[in-house]
């Protein structure tokens, strides 16, 4: 899968099936190269330029099923991490 075929997909959680957003970005170990996690901007944001900046990191092992249309994760709302607590 290409990451432009993953950008068009929504991402939403299993346990409270709240609709996080669409991919904005990906992280992976260079070393590797295994994808680490994902980023998604939170819904009121446009064009990743505008609007709130809340951005949502969520680690590749949270992620349930990646399918034709959504990502599926299973995350607790407190896993969810803001991008600008990650880099600390």
């Amino acid at each position: 899968m290409r990451f432009l075929e993953l950008r068009e997909k929504e991402v939403i959680n299993c346990k409270d099936c709240k609709r996080l957003g669409c991919v904005a970005d990906i992280e992976f170990d260079p070393c590797t190269g295994k994808l680490v996690a994902i980023v998604v901007p939170s819904p009121g944001k446009f064009f990743s330029c505008f609007g709130a900046c809340t951005e949502y990191y969520i680690r590749f092992s949270n992620i349930v099923r990646i399918g034709p249309d959504i990502v599926l994760v299973d995350i607790d709302a407190c896993d969810i991490r803001k991008v600008e607590d990650r880099k600390k």
